[in-house]
């Protein structure tokens, strides 16, 4: 495998990345306050689906953008007044969430384009272009950092450098800010943020707002950039992913990153290598394409060790009186 090979599995697995890792801060954000979000493949799906349809529709990306956020900000709502106002089952609460949305995107699709489920596909200023950063051309000739700049660097989109940008920006807001810490106390002992005067609903449901956001952007992407418009399933079970990528992370935002990372070049080496030989015997293309999803149950199952969610994780408060 050649340097420019390299850099190209490289770039894909940014590429890849993007989605999983707004999905898994997503994660992050709703299960340190407590709300565990099985959800987050439903969010994703019916972001794509409308950021989409309305980009078909108007031509306009950003438009599409948040179109796709307000969808995935409706389900977070439905989520979180099933898991907090009225306490019900957080991962049945998911769950839900996650076949309403593919059945519904599906429906509304094939009602407003008749194309079988799909939209049409985004042209010019329905999607979201790829962007090059300063003195990327004029760097590129200079060995080994030149390529690395304007080839793996440069030449993403909006919500690649924004995903990559919510790494530090999460773990400042966790660990420097007050809004952080009382995300982390809610989902570690709500009684005691509760004590203190602090409301565990609002920020609870400031968390499940977050969450929706990221979500709705990740969907957003997977639309309106990674390809050019919406089809059936499309998600194909990232959601799950970023939630085993958020367990293999520990709830930490960079760790996370490099978590979706690898997930992000599992997918990258999958998609390249579909005819790849083994001893002169092809490997099943059905193989490679599930190789990602393998990977994930092994690395999960022998690889990450103890990992201990929030202790209030999952569980609806109740207010004492």
């Amino acid at each position: 495998m050649d340097f420019a090979t390299i850099l190209q599995v490289l770039d894909s697995t940014v590429r890849l990345a993007a989605p999983l890792l707004l999905a898994c801060l997503a994660g992050l954000f709703s299960e340190r306050a407590g709300i565990f979000d099985i959800g987050l493949e439903g969010k994703m799906l019916m972001a794509a689906f409308f950021s989409a349809a309305t980009a078909a529709v108007t031509g306009s990306v950003w438009l599409g953008l948040a179109a796709g956020i307000a969808a995935s900000m409706v389900l977070a709502g439905v989520h979180g007044l099933a898991s907090i106002t009225f306490r019900g089952n957080q991962l049945i609460s998911g769950v839900a969430i996650n076949f309403l949305a593919a059945g519904l995107t599906v429906v509304i699709a094939q009602d407003w384009f008749a194309q079988g489920g799909r939209t049409p596909s985004l042209l010019g200023g329905a999607r979201f272009e790829a962007i090059t950063l300063p003195l990327a051309d004029t760097v590129r000739p200079v060995p080994i950092l030149g390529p690395i700049y304007h080839d793996l660097i440069s030449g993403h989109t909006i919500p690649v450098y924004f995903a990559f940008s919510m790494v530090p920006l999460t773990w400042w807001l966790l660990y420097r800010t007050r809004f952080g810490l009382r995300l982390r106390a809610v989902g570690e002992s709500p009684e005691a943020l509760d004590t203190a005067g602090v409301s565990v609903v609002a920020t609870r449901y400031a968390a499940v707002a977050i969450c929706g956001v990221l979500c709705g952007i990740a969907g957003a992407y997977l639309a309106t950039a990674l390809q050019a418009g919406f089809t059936k399933d499309m998600t194909a079970g990232r959601g799950y992913i970023a939630l085993a990528a958020l367990i293999f992370a520990k709830w930490r935002s960079w760790h996370a990153l490099w978590a979706t990372l690898l997930f992000g070049l599992l997918q990258a080496i999958a998609l390249r290598y579909q005819n790849l030989q083994i001893g002169g015997v092809p490997l099943p293309v059905q193989l490679m394409d599930a190789l990602p999803y393998i990977l994930t149950v092994v690395i999960l199952a022998g690889f990450v060790g103890r990992a201990i969610p929030p202790r209030a994780g999952g569980e609806p408060y109740v207010k004492e009186r």
